[in-house]
């Protein structure tokens, strides 16, 4: 316990200096990215993990944590936007993008396995200090990074990520009742997770200005989905 209770006071600590690059950043006047996106794959416990990476490699780092049911490509904007000032590296899990997708009958789908993958990554590939930057399944994935790993931590940021269970609102119901009878409401679980109306939901949220979100970006993200429901890999973290 007291080794836990260290590692959260070290990861409290780092919180609050999460923000405060990027908003420095967009204070700025843009400019056009001069650095080359790089979308190399490397071997990590036995899986082909593919990633993205861009930016000066002695410049800070930022691993980026993607979400549910997007990869790394989601993070292509902020690649433009951030590339001439930081080392960005973002990750695709196993089961999500262009990695691997192990059979679950024989690979556990669990936080606790991709938190395990996504740090033994960072160290093949010699990221000894990076800032954490986690979009929605990037927060259970990226906080167990840091409580296991606090020192390897400089700050975190935080997007539509909940750490606690209070977190989780109305919209979470269909997926707690399958918490309960898996069998009995995997087909709801679906419906809710892979209908069209679910991922427009995902990606244009309640604004009115819809005209300002690609529509590619949310039909991607909707066959996406549903490939990977065929994978059946995606039970264990829903």
């Amino acid at each position: 316990m007291s080794h836990l209770t260290n590692s959260m006071r070290q990861l409290f600590q780092i919180i609050v200096v999460a923000i405060m690059p990027l908003t420095m950043l967009a204070q700025r006047k843009k400019s056009a990215m001069q650095q080359p996106v790089y979308y190399p794959t490397v071997k990590v416990d036995g899986l082909n993990i593919f990633y993205r990476e861009a930016g000066p490699k002695d410049a800070p780092t930022i691993l980026l944590l993607h979400g549910l049911p997007s990869s790394s490509r989601m993070f292509e904007p902020l690649f433009q936007r951030l590339a001439n000032d930081y080392h960005l590296v973002a990750p695709d899990y196993p089961g999500f993008g262009h990695c691997d997708w192990p059979d679950p009958k024989e690979f556990g789908y669990t936080f606790d396995r991709m938190a395990s993958i996504m740090a033994d990554f960072t160290q093949t590939l010699g990221l000894s200090k990076y800032t954490l930057y986690m979009q929605d399944y990037g927060g259970p994935v990226g906080f167990r990074m840091a409580l296991a790993h606090p020192e390897r931590v400089r700050a975190l940021i935080v997007q539509d990520a909940v750490a606690h269970n209070e977190g989780l609102g109305v919209n979470w119901a269909t997926r707690r009742a399958f918490w309960a009878d898996r069998v009995a409401q995997e087909e709801a679980l679906r419906k809710n997770l892979l209908s069209l109306q679910a991922t427009r939901t995902r990606h244009v949220g309640d604004d009115t200005n819809v005209e300002l979100y690609a529509p590619d970006s949310g039909r991607m993200r909707m066959l996406s989905s549903m490939l990977q429901a065929r994978a059946d890999s995606k039970r264990s973290v829903l």
